[in-house]
């Protein structure tokens, strides 16, 4: 099935976060109560055609921060060449798996294997610990979620989060947190250039559960407990109230 055009109607709700009156949360009801699912290695095309089993890895991850990029660190420093297919077989240093961008950004290096270009975290199929991202293996192995071993913008791909400050008329000022969809758009104007995403794909939109409870870790960390509890309670009125209007064009009929 084709993906669905970008521009349509969406349903968002606003409220003002309980644990911060300086901050509204506008959140994307047609998004979070969508029927998407993450469907690597069931499916995914990966967002280059010469390299459909890397998902969405092509690229490798730039780091939000220091911080991202230290707790990343932690991690990295517990996986073996076991678990990671492109370890170096020494001590690990920065430079096997950090690099700089054009502009100077900090990511993951990416690294080329049977001529697929992608992020050095990604192990590839065929390699005995399986396919896919070490980082989020590695989660599973520590018994943690994998918010907390991989890159920010990885574990929290698609959603998106943006902040805008928004002025009154009557002088005061809040600021806005949109907690939305991260369609092709996303990405820059590169984001077009893509030969698959997932987003908006008729394929990846097979989930029995809405994206506000599947993902709800991810949405904890974005928003804070407080703020995702009302979410929720937008969320379960939203779907019970939804028309055709109300519904992601991508959810099955």
């Amino acid at each position: 099935m084709p993906e669905v055009d970008l521009a349509f109607p969406r349903a968002y709700v606003e409220f003002v976060n309980p644990d911060d009156d300086a901050e509204v949360l506008r959140c994307d009801l047609t998004w979070l109560t969508s029927a998407y699912t993450c469907i690597f290695g069931q499916g995914c095309r990966g967002i280059y055609a010469d390299a459909p089993d890397s998902g969405c890895c092509t690229l490798g991850a730039h780091f939000s921060d220091a911080d991202d990029e230290r707790r990343v660190a932690a991690y990295v420093a517990q996986l073996g060449p076991e678990q990671w297919q492109l370890h170096p077989g020494r001590e690990v240093t920065a430079a096997d798996w950090v690099e700089a961008d054009d502009d100077g950004e900090r990511k993951t290096r990416t690294a080329e294997v049977d001529g697929q270009q992608a992020c050095v975290f990604h192990n590839r199929p065929g390699f005995a610990a399986g396919t896919g991202c070490a980082l989020h293996q590695l989660a599973f192995r520590l018994d943690r979620h994998p918010l907390e071993t991989k890159p920010d913008v990885c574990w929290q791909l698609p959603i998106r989060r943006t902040f805008r400050d928004v002025e009154r008329q009557d002088g005061t000022s809040y600021t806005e947190v949109t907690i939305g969809e991260y369609d092709r758009r996303g990405w820059g104007p590169g984001g077009h250039d893509l030969d698959w995403y997932c987003s908006g794909n008729t394929e990846a939109h097979v989930a029995a559960e809405p994206v506000y409870l599947t993902h709800e870790a991810e949405l904890v960390a974005l928003m804070g407990q407080a703020a995702y509890a009302e979410l929720v309670r937008h969320c379960e009125s939203h779907v019970r109230s939804r028309s055709t209007l109300g519904r992601h064009p991508a959810d099955p009929a």
